[in-house]
């Protein structure tokens, strides 16, 4: 079983680390003790802790000096300090020098166990938006990946809420990035120091979802043997993020609706309210306001969640990304398996643009994974990519012409070609009508002529043209 995370406790008692080390080791937590400061010390430097237990009184050392070398040493590792004395002087010395928390002996196992588990999860989460933020100020937008105009207006609208604490509705189908879409309005928010906590409730029955986000008391049900937190305070001061927001029920509306409201609540079997600030960011790929018809979703919490509506354009709409994103996961898969350069070949390459990506970025990230790892050598070709793009609807495998000289050229500069070509042809089949040309393509107008305007197509030039042409055949 996977360790829930490594706990060094340093105590000189041998009973209260024998006591511990059943306690927390029954939880499922990886653990080491020492009975002095020198060999405890001696441990952590030897490897990274979690969390350390830490005794006020040790017979080499004061604990407060362990504690003092501890965060200077490993400042990512929790410290508990453990004393016999409830004395509030220690209480606020080791406060003051960066101990997470203080307990009494003799200790109370539900509240240790509380207090444990809710330091590891900060710890965790604190350590994945630190990489974030890194992966943020080297990158901007990091995974977020596009040049079209569709996506510059959701970053300027990120970079517009995320320094707000405004309730956000990130809107979208599958596989189009909600959740990097959130971790990003995270990260560059003021609460980047605080927990991004992320939950699926189309994955939770009813009675865990309440469990999971509000927590309960022992024996609020059956295996309820302790007391647990729930994710909303594992989110407090920080983001907690809805994935799935439609599939909530109604009942549980309820209850979410009450905390966005009143910024408070009751765990599972309990009495006492609990207080929390959480900034609230879900995602739906279902019509909120169609189940709100339905009567299977709660129209004041539809308007609650849609303070901030983010939509996320579908990749078939914005396919002048694709070459951006081709780069973008062939660079990272190359990486991850060991590869250099890889390029796709110029067939594979009209597949993946004439493919209509009902599976979105998802899809196209798996198909470039599958296409590296499964091949081998540099170049990517067709019969690499998943059956249903390389076989491009009917069975047969499409052959790209035209691209006869493509050594030195970049990938962008070829889709780029390929993309106006195609334009091109459409609207000169159209009698250059851009909106039959758009009806051709089963793309809106609105993103026929951004893409007119971004490759430089002549419409009304190429339009004369013709028409000089047909008077001149016409008058022969």
């Amino acid at each position: 079983m996977q360790s829930k995370g490594s706990i060094l406790i340093i105590d000189d008692e041998q009973d209260v680390r024998e006591s511990l080390e059943e306690l927390l080791g029954s939880e499922g937590y990886a653990l080491d003790s020492a009975g002095t400061a020198e060999d405890g010390l001696k441990q952590a430097g030897d490897r990274p802790y979690d969390l350390a237990l830490v005794d006020v009184n040790l017979p080499d050392s004061s604990g407060i000096e362990v504690l003092k070398v501890l965060k200077r040493e490993s400042p990512e590792t929790g410290v508990i300090m453990i004393t016999a004395y409830d004395s509030s002087q220690t209480a606020f010395q080791a406060s003051k020098e960066g101990a997470e928390s203080y307990i009494t002996k003799p200790w109370d196992n539900d509240k240790l166990l509380l207090e444990v588990e809710s330091l590891l999860d900060r710890s965790r989460l604190r350590a994945e938006n630190v990489q974030w933020r890194r992966a943020l100020k080297q990158y901007g937008l990091p995974g977020i990946v596009g040049k079209s105009q569709a996506m510059q207006k959701v970053f300027d609208l990120i970079m517009q809420v995320a320094p707000s604490r405004a309730t956000v509705l990130i809107q979208g189908e599958s596989g189009t990035g909600k959740e990097l879409v959130a971790k990003t309005i995270h990260a560059t928010s003021p609460r980047a120091d605080r927990p991004f906590v992320p939950v699926n409730t189309g994955s939770l029955p009813v009675d865990l979802l309440e469990s999971t986000l509000f927590g309960h008391v022992r024996g609020a049900f059956t295996s309820a043997v302790a007391s647990k937190r729930g994710l909303f305070e594992v989110a407090d001061q920080g983001t907690i993020f809805f994935d799935e927001i439609g599939t909530i029920g109604v009942e549980t509306q309820t209850k979410l609706l009450r905390v966005i409201q009143e910024r408070e609540f009751m765990r599972l079997g309990g009495t006492d309210t609990v207080k929390v600030d959480v900034r609230i960011v879900a995602a739906t790929n279902v019509d909120l306001r169609r189940l709100v018809a339905e009567n299977k979703f709660r129209e004041d919490l539809f308007y609650r969640l849609n303070v901030i509506a983010v939509t996320l354009p579908p990749l078939r709409e914005r396919k002048e990304d694709i070459p951006l994103l081709l780069d973008h996961f062939l660079a990272r898969f190359s990486r991850e398996n060991g590869r250099g350069d890889m390029h796709f070949s110029p067939e594979a390459l009209k597949l993946l643009l004439d493919h209509d990506w009902p599976g979105n970025v998802r899809e196209l990230e798996n198909a470039v994974e599958r296409a590296v790892v499964l091949s081998s050598g540099p170049v990517l070709q067709a019969a690499l990519l998943p059956e249903q793009i390389a076989q491009n609807g009917n069975g047969h495998h499409h052959v790209i012409t035209g691209f006869e000289e493509i050594d030195g050229r970049s990938l962008f500069d070829i889709m780029e070609n390929y993309e106006r070509d195609v334009i091109m042809e459409m609207l000169s089949r159209s009698n250059w009508s851009q909106t039959e040309a758009a009806e051709r393509l089963r793309i809106p107008l609105s993103t026929l002529n951004q893409k007119i305007k971004r490759l430089q197509i002549d419409v009304k030039r190429r339009r004369n043209s013709d028409l000089t042409l047909e008077r001149s055949v016409g008058s022969l």
